[in-house]
């Protein structure tokens, strides 16, 4: 059980970065919204997304590549990243020409242009971050990358702020991003470097094209799932316009802070996955009934409560001007457990060693999506998008879990079970919200003892939970 030790204590720092992290962004999502207006913040949603999708040519797969050998050989450490961060620095000028090719062909005016190429520095700086978090999460040193993100966060609140409260516009925020970003990466390098290992610099041209080729399953993996997850705001801009784009990025932004749990549980979980697939399979099976246990029990009944006070959500955070944004929350939100269950299956694939069928499985969902983007956009507008992203999520996890079953992982009946308990609880979370009618702020409190009550009845924690518990809570001693 020490394994267990070592994921909670990486998770107590990342959870503590992670909760910092989503009160910043939670602060600096309602701050610019408000102020840049509907118009404005489509233009940066869309330079983010684009990024966003972009991004996979910073870095090509290597990260996760990178995570799973160290993860099983720490001695390779300094020849990887030696040869690698040089590697990724020729990548990101290439990153940043391709860029402004696709702004040009898709005629985008000055301020968008201007604005994404602010993002794609950002983006950039972001992916040596990312390795170098990879890096700590192999070496299972969630402390340093916890204070990273923190710093990170921090930072970038402020000069935002700044930039808000001396009306440097959509400009000034889009370079606070990057000073925040420039600041982190600093601390992480020398974090790294005095703490863990210092990086061999060198550049073989063989070895990192081997680091490549080994990579190519990650980079057409998570090629997909950017055009997956980001192809929607890019087309909404391009298809309806800015306003549309505005709405749904304010709607994304509420979805992602919700998402932050399953971050931090999944750059800890997955390199003690690659070790158990290793080592002990049975455990390996365990740790993925876990995940999905746990994420389950929190997210279902959270999208719940949120789908039924959607519109009060809306307006609190960003006002009446956003009031037509409640509608694709309360579809959206269901996506945050469908990518839960798809990430909990992602890292079995990925530490198995199945990146491949990871890869043909999103290739099928991007196809599928984009074509019901098509479809929907136009006719729906934010709504149509958000529904093709949902029913999306749906085919994910039902390929997803049918591989999983035909590999031969059998999961524990028992799971079954207790999924059914969280769908009734959740159930009755619903209906005890429809005829209580409360306030939303008193509904908070009442609706997390309903729901706890219903759980414990329903006598949903085994001893291994009770065991895990404990063990969170230090009292095993």
């Amino acid at each position: 059980m020490s394994q267990v030790k070592t994921i909670f204590k990486n998770m107590s720092w990342l959870l503590i970065s992670q909760i910092i992290a989503s009160v910043c962004g939670f602060i600096w999502t309602v701050l610019i919204a408000r102020y840049l207006g509907v118009n404005e913040y489509g233009v940066l949603g869309f330079a983010i997304s684009l990024t966003g999708i972009l991004a996979i040519t910073a870095d090509l797969g290597i990260y996760t590549h990178i995570v799973r050998h160290i993860a099983t050989d720490y001695d390779s450490a300094p020849k990887y990243l030696g040869n690698i961060i040089p590697f990724k620095c020729l990548l990101a000028i290439g990153t940043f020409i391709l860029t402004t090719i696709i702004l040009i062909v898709l005629k985008s005016n000055e301020l968008t242009i201007t604005v994404s190429l602010l993002f794609t520095i950002e983006m950039i700086i972001k992916s040596f971050i990312n390795l170098l978090n990879g890096s700590f999460q192999a070496f299972e040193e969630g402390k340093y990358q916890g204070i990273g993100n923190s710093l990170l966060n921090l930072l970038l609140l402020i000069f935002i702020l700044i930039a808000i409260f001396t009306d440097l516009g959509i400009y000034g925020i889009s370079i606070s991003y990057i000073l925040a970003n420039i600041i982190a990466l600093i601390y992480l390098y020398y974090s790294f470097t005095d703490n863990i290992v210092k990086p061999k610099f060198e550049f073989d041209k063989t070895f990192c094209r081997n680091i490549l080729i080994a990579s190519l399953p990650f980079t057409a993996t998570i090629i997909l799932y950017s055009i997956y997850y980001s192809i929607d705001v890019v087309m909404l801009n391009q298809l309806v316009g800015d306003y549309a784009t505005g709405i749904y990025n304010a709607t994304y932004k509420l979805i992602s802070v919700l998402t932050v749990f399953y971050s931090v549980y999944s750059s800890v979980v997955y390199p003690v996955m690659s070790k158990l697939f290793k080592n002990d399979k049975k455990l390996l099976i365990v740790s993925f009934e876990k995940s999905l246990k746990y994420l389950m029990l929190v997210m279902v009944p959270l999208a719940v409560a949120t789908m039924y006070y959607s519109s009060d959500l809306i307006f609190l955070i960003y006002g009446h001007e956003y009031d037509a944004a409640s509608s694709a929350l309360s579809i959206l939100i269901w996506t945050v457990c469908l990518l839960f269950v798809n990430g909990v299956c992602n890292n079995l694939l990925n530490a198995s060693y199945k990146e491949v069928t990871i890869t043909k499985i999103y290739a099928i969902a991007a196809v599928f999506n984009v074509v019901l983007n098509f479809f929907l956009i136009p006719h729906y507008s934010y709504n149509g998008a958000a529904v093709a992203t949902v029913l999306s999520d749906l085919l994910i996890m039902t390929i997803q879990l049918y591989v999983v079953y035909r590999l031969g992982y059998r999961v524990n009946k028992k799971l079954y079970f207790d999924l059914g308990k969280i769908m009734i609880g959740s159930g009755i979370l619903g209906i005890a919200l429809y005829y209580l009618n409360l306030n939303m702020w008193l509904a908070i409190p009442v609706g997390i003892i309903i729901y706890l009550m219903i759980i414990i009845v329903l006598k949903f924690f085994d001893n291994d939970d009770k065991y895990v518990i404990k063990e969170i809570l230090n009292k095993n001693q």
